[in-house]
C-alpha cells in the first residue's frame, strides 16, 4: 500500500495501479475491503487506511487492477441521537463507485441496529453484512468512442421520448433475444428506426443509476422496476447489462449519437434507498450520516423527508453538493450523455427547508462550463412545504409543465371552462415562464409520463386499478382527470373504441402542435396499456412492458403520430424559439397569433369567460414573424389554423381569408377540403394550412 491521493474520489485506475479515496468527515477510521466474489461475506484482504487529507481517507494499491471487487467499513461512534450511525460490521458501498455487482440480498444483517429491539435503532448490531451486500467494481475507463460527437439538438427542434431500458425492448420481436431488456438491446436497429420514424430527437431514460429494490417489494415477489431508488450515482445499473455495464452503456450512447439521437438521464439525487432511522445501512448512512442527509435539527436521530421516501440528501453540505456535481460531470464527460431530468428537483434547492431559487445547487450548475451547456430539466415539485414550483426555476432550466398536462386533460374530457387556459398552453405557457426571461422551450409539454395512466388508460379508466402493487389500491393518485368513454376498462364495443382512439389522436396532435418541447411516454403511440395501474413502479412484467403486436387500430394510431410530428418538424411556426408577441414591431397591426371564435371573429376579452362551447381557433400567421435563423435571415413559414372542439356536437367553424385552406389533420375522419367553413366534429382537432 502506498500513500495515494485524496482526489479524485472513488477507485481510479491509472494504468499501473488503483487509487482509493473516500470522504468521511466524522469517521474515526476507514478499512478498505477487497473481495474475490460478489456475495463473499468475509473480505479476502482488509486494509486500514492511515492517510487522511481534508476529511478524505485514501491509499494507492500498485497491484490492484480493473475488475477488483471492494467495499468499505467505516469506524466511528454509533450515537443515533446525535445523528452518528457508524458501524464497521456493515460493509458499505463507495459513494463514488463506477460499477456495482448487483442487488442487495435482504436479511437483518444490513441494518446497523438490532431489528426488533426495544430501543428500535439505538442498539448497534455487530453482525457482518458482507454476504448480503453487492460489491463495488474497479473499472477500466478506456473506450473507443470512434469520434463520437454530441448531436446538440436545439431546444425548439427537440422531441423527447421517455422510456425504460428493459420495457422498450423485452418484447420486441426484431431485437435479438440475447440483448432484449439491455442497453445493447435499446440501441438496436429496430428501436432506432422506430424512434426516428416517430420524429424523436432525444431519448430520456428512466433511472439507470444503480438502484435497490426495497425489502418489502422483494418479499412480495415485486421489484423497483422504475429504479427511483438510486444508491450508485456513478454506476450504470447492472440490471440492464450482459457483462460490462459501463462499456455497454457507452456503446449505447455512441450508437444513439451516430443516429442523431440524444440521451437524457432521469436522475434521482433527492433521496436514497437507506430510508429513515429504521432503514438499512448500505452506503451514505454508514459513511457519514450527518454529512449526506437532512436531519431534524432538534432531533438528529430523525430524518427530514421532502421526498416521501424517508430521507432527503443534504444539498447544504459542501461534500454532498460535490458528490452530485461530480456525478453529473462524470455522466457528461466520461459517459457522453446530453442532459438530465431531475426527479423532485425542489428537494435539491432546499438548503434548509424553503425552496430557494438561488440555492448553491443552481448557482454551481449555472457557472459550470460543462453542465450549463447540456439540457437541464426539472420535475418542479416535491412533497415538502411549498413544493409545487412550476415556473419558478432559473434561466437555463426547462420544466415538466404539470399545468399543461392538467389543462389538456381537462379540456379534452369536456370541461368547458378550460378554453383560456388551453390557449396559454397551446402558445407556450408564457404566463408561466416569460417572467423568468425564459422562452417557450422552458415548457416540457406532456400529457402522460411513467407516473400515472398511459395514454390508452387515460381514455379507458376513470379509477386507478393498482391492486397488483400489494398496497390495497391505496398507492398512486386518485385524481387522474381521465374519461373512459362509456365503460371502465377493456371493451370490444366499436363505438367506444372509436371514441377512445379519437381521444388519443386528439392528445397526440395537441402535444405535437403546441409551442414548447413535446415529451412522449414510451408506447403511447402504440396504445400501450397498464390495465388501469397508474403507479406501475414495481411491475417488471407485461403490465409495464411495451407490446409491439399491433392490430389495425394501433397501427393507425402509430401512423397518425408519425404524421403529426412530421408536420411539426417541417413547419417552424409550430416550434418557435420565442413567445408570440401579439403584434410584430416592424408591422403595426400585423399579428403573429390570433384567437378565433367558431363564427370566425377574433376572441374578445369577454369571450374568454363566456365561451359557449369548449372550442377555439388558433391562427398562426407564417408571414408575421420576427424570428431569424442562425445567419440572421427571417424565418418564414406557412400560415396555420388549429381548430379544437371538445364538445359533443359538430361546429361549423368559419374560416378566415375567404377560403384557400387545405386540411392536414382531422382526428375524426380523413381531412376534408374546406370552402369558407369547416365541419368540425365533436371531440376533434383539425389543422389547416393556408395555400397560396
Amino acid at each position: 500500500m502506498w500513500r495515494g491521493a485524496p482526489y479524485p474520489l472513488g477507485a481510479t485506475w491509472d494504468g499501473q495501479g488503483v487509487n482509493f479515496a473516500l470522504f468521511s468527515e466524522q469517521g474515526t477510521g476507514v478499512e478498505l475491503c477487497l473481495f474475490d466474489a460478489p456475495h463473499q461475506a468475509d473480505q479476502t484482504q482488509l486494509i486500514s487506511l492511515t492517510e487522511q487529507t481534508n476529511q478524505v481517507w485514501h491509499c494507492y494499491l500498485p497491484d490492484a487492477r480493473p475488475g477488483q471487487l471492494y467495499g468499505y467499513r467505516v469506524h466511528g461512534p454509533y450515537q443515533p441521537q446525535q445523528g452518528l450511525r457508524f458501524n464497521p460490521a456493515k460493509l458499505v458501498l463507495d459513494a463514488y463507485a463506477r460499477a456495482i455487482t448487483g442487488p442487495v440480498r435482504w436479511d437483518d444483517t444490513v441494518y446497523g441496529y438490532t431489528t426488533g429491539s426495544a430501543g428500535e435503532d439505538l442498539t448497534r448490531d455487530d453482525r457482518n453484512s458482507g454476504g448480503a451486500m453487492p460489491k463495488c467494481v474497479v473499472i477500466d475507463p478506456a473506450f473507443d468512442w470512434q469520434g463520437d460527437r454530441a448531436p446538440k439538438i436545439p431546444w425548439n427542434q427537440t422531441v423527447i421520448y421517455e422510456c425504460h431500458v428493459k420495457g422498450m425492448t423485452i418484447k420486441h420481436p426484431g431485437v435479438p433475444e440475447n440483448v432484449r431488456g439491455t442497453y445493447l438491446g435499446l440501441c438496436t436497429k429496430p428501436i432506432i428506426e422506430h424512434l426516428r420514424a416517430l420524429g424523436v430527437t432525444s431519448v430520456e431514460l428512466l433511472p439507470i443509476h444503480h438502484s435497490v429494490s426495497a425489502r418489502r417489494l422483494v418479499g412480495s415477489g415485486l421489484t423497483n422496476y422504475w429504479g427511483y431508488d438510486s444508491i450508485g450515482f456513478f454506476a450504470p445499473d447492472a440490471r440492464f447489462a450482459l457483462e460490462d455495464q459501463v462499456a455497454e452503456f457507452k456503446q449505447m450512447v455512441r450508437t444513439f449519437h451516430a443516429a442523431g439521437l440524444e440521451v437524457i438521464l432521469d436522475v434521482v439525487y433527492n433521496h436514497t434507498p437507506e430510508g429513515d432511522h429504521l432503514g438499512p445501512t448500505l452506503a451514505f448512512k454508514g459513511i457519514d450520516n450527518r454529512a449526506y442527509y437532512h436531519l431534524v435539527p432538534d432531533d438528529p436521530r430523525q430524518y427530514v423527508d421532502f421526498t416521501g421516501t424517508g430521507n432527503s440528501l443534504n444539498m447544504g453540505h459542501p461534500n454532498t453538493l460535490q458528490l452530485v456535481m461530480d456525478s453529473l460531470r462524470y455522466w457528461v464527460m466520461d459517459m457522453h450523455v446530453d442532459g438530465f431530468r431531475f426527479d423532485l428537483a425542489p428537494a435539491l434547492a432546499r438548503e434548509l427547508y424553503e425552496v430557494d431559487r438561488l440555492s448553491a445547487f443552481f448557482d454551481v450548475i449555472h457557472q459550470d462550463p460543462v453542465l450549463s451547456q447540456v439540457k437541464l430539466i426539472a420535475e418542479p415539485w416535491d412533497v415538502g412545504p411549498g413544493g409545487y414550483q412550476v415556473g419558478k426555476f432559473p434561466v437555463g432550466w426547462a420544466e415538466w409543465n404539470g399545468k399543461y398536462r392538467d389543462t389538456v386533460r381537462r379540456f379534452w374530457r369536456g370541461e368547458g371552462d378550460q378554453v383560456a387556459d388551453l390557449a396559454s398552453r397551446l402558445s407556450g405557457s408564457a404566463d408561466i415562464y416569460q417572467w423568468t426571461q425564459r422562452s417557450a422551450y422552458a415548457s416540457i409539454n406532456f400529457v402522460t409520463a411513467h407516473d400515472g395512466f398511459t395514454l390508452q388508460d387515460l381514455v379507458s379508466y376513470e379509477q386507478k386499478h393498482n391492486e397488483a402493487n400489494g398496497e390495497n389500491n391505496k398507492d398512486g393518485s386518485s385524481d387522474n382527470l381521465s374519461r373512459n368513454w362509456g365503460v371502465e376498462g377493456a371493451t370490444s364495443d366499436p363505438a367506444i373504441l372509436e371514441a377512445r382512439y379519437r381521444a388519443m389522436r386528439n392528445f397526440l396532435a395537441t402535444l405535437a402542435l403546441s409551442q414548447g418541447v413535446p415529451m412522449l411516454s414510451h408506447g403511447d403511440e402504440l396504445a400501450r396499456t397498464q390495465r388501469g395501474n397508474n403507479n406501475a413502479y414495481c411491475q417488471d412484467n407485461e403490465v409495464s412492458w411495451v407490446d409491439w403486436n399491433l392490430d389495425e387500430r394501433k397501427q393507425g394510431l402509430l401512423d397518425f403520430a408519425r404524421r403529426v410530428f412530421a408536420i411539426r418538424a417541417a413547419n417552424p411556426v409550430l416550434r418557435r424559439r420565442t413567445f408570440f408577441r401579439g403584434q410584430i414591431v416592424d408591422h403595426p397591426g400585423l399579428k403573429d397569433l390570433t384567437w378565433l371564435r367558431p363564427d370566425g371573429a377574433e376572441m374578445a376579452e369577454a369571450d374568454w369567460k363566456t365561451a359557449a362551447a369548449p372550442a377555439l381557433g388558433m391562427l398562426i400567421n407564417g408571414d408575421a414573424t420576427d424570428e431569424t435563423d442562425d445567419k440572421g435571415e427571417p424565418i418564414k413559414g406557412d400560415t396555420m389554423l388549429l381548430l379544437v372542439n371538445a364538445s359533443e356536437a359538430q361546429i361549423d367553424f368559419a374560416l378566415p381569408n375567404d377560403g384557400g385552406w387545405s386540411a392536414l389533420i382531422d382526428t375524426s375522419r380523413e381531412p376534408l377540403q374546406p370552402t369558407n367553413r369547416y365541419p368540425l366534429s365533436g371531440n376533434s382537432l383539425v389543422l389547416l394550412r393556408l395555400t397560396p
